[in-house]
């Protein structure tokens, strides 16, 4: 159901489509309780040159196969409230260069040594379904992050640690080890993470008017 705070037009449901931890603390921050269902869909199998196409294709492919899962026309009952299935994607730009999650040591070593001393850009897709109505809103958040100098050690102990493969960029904005070397955030902290409050609230409002 949805939060007090929040003026929506009508109660609903939530599906957050993401095993993602960020994600599922970001949501449950806005108040919101929901449950949980994963694509596990072949991300490296869609391809778009623009981040922006790229992370709004994915989100999509993403609801498209959870909801290929599911038996639509419950959740198209009249007397039914409608339920929204929100789906996202992030990846991180660094130099012109699209970067996903790291598939090495050694990918990830080359990710966080760039990063060091210079910035990257974030670039996030939010997709909201109304299962229902089928109506679909999704729009792009970007963000922008600035480091100081990260010391080899620390990039040392992040990539052995392993929490950098699940992650677009190898990118732990909020990590203990990561948030020292952390200069400036030039959008939302939320938005970096993988899941911006203001935009996937305006979504939920969007899909819910016919």
């Amino acid at each position: 159901m949805e939060p007090i705070q929040a003026s929506h037009p009508v109660s609903f449901k939530l599906i957050l489509g993401s095993s993602s931890i960020a994600r599922k603390n970001i949501l449950a921050e806005m108040g919101y309780k929901f449950d949980v269902m994963t694509a596990n869909i072949d991300e490296k199998g869609i391809r778009r040159e623009k981040p922006e196409d790229l992370v709004l294709v994915l989100a999509e492919a993403k609801a498209d196969a959870i909801m290929s899962r599911m038996n639509i026309n419950d959740y198209k009952k009249e007397d039914s409230d409608p339920t929204l299935l929100i789906t996202s994607d992030i990846v991180v730009v660094h130099q012109g260069i699209i970067r996903e999650k790291p598939i090495s040591k050694e990918e990830a070593r080359e990710f966080l040594k760039g990063y060091s001393g210079g910035h990257v850009s974030t670039i996030g897709s939010v997709v909201v379904t109304n299962l229902k109505t089928g109506k679909r809103c999704s729009s792009v958040d970007i963000a922008e992050v600035y480091f100081h100098d990260i010391p080899d050690e620390i990039i040392q102990n992040l990539i052995d640690e392993g929490i950098v493969f699940n992650v677009a960029g190898g990118l732990l904005l909020e990590h203990p080890l990561t948030l020292p070397f952390v200069e400036a955030v030039v959008g939302t902290t939320d938005s970096v993470m993988g899941l911006p409050k203001a935009l996937t609230g305006k979504l939920i409002h969007d899909a819910l008017v016919s």
